[in-house]
């Protein structure tokens, strides 16, 4: 909408998206599951030309992909040390999370803030789970969820 400062997200059923969309989301899904297979095969093999693939590409995607409920924001104060980061996400593996995005700021005292975006794919881990599960590790002070904007 004109005047809007955010994009407005719609819902809309597969079957009466046109084609060239459906397209768009299979070749995405092929790229993902493949980090070999560059754009050009992906939209060979799904039968759209790279131009259709690129002009969509970052407006189309499923649902599950974008779902608030599935995505958590999380600060995290840190000892920095050699590892600690590592264990972080390493246990977000294991909880069945998808790393969306981090940021750590310089250390200041010895001590690392690091802002972390997770989409849940697959596990059942809630946010409350997720803070308690990460707080045990060693070397975390402190875990929050940050509300998602």
């Amino acid at each position: 909408m004109e005047g809007s400062s955010r994009p407005r997200l719609v819902v809309v059923k597969e079957d009466v998206l046109p084609e060239v969309i459906v397209k768009v989301l299979r070749a995405k899904e092929l790229r993902a599951a493949s980090s070999e297979m560059s754009s050009s095969e992906a939209c060979r093999i799904v039968g759209i030309s790279r131009s259709a693939y690129y002009k969509y590409k970052d407006s189309v995607f499923l649902y599950e992909e974008q779902s608030s409920d599935n995505v958590f924001s999380l600060g995290l104060k840190l000892h920095d040390r050699q590892g600690v980061l590592s264990a972080v996400i390493s246990e977000l593996y294991n909880l069945g999370m998808n790393i969306i995005k981090i940021n750590q700021e310089q250390p200041e005292d010895s001590v690392a803030l690091v802002k972390i975006q997770v989409r849940r794919d697959g596990g059942s881990c809630g946010r409350e789970e997720l803070c308690s599960a990460l707080g045990r590790l060693d070397g975390v002070i402190e875990v929050s969820s940050v509300r998602n904007t």
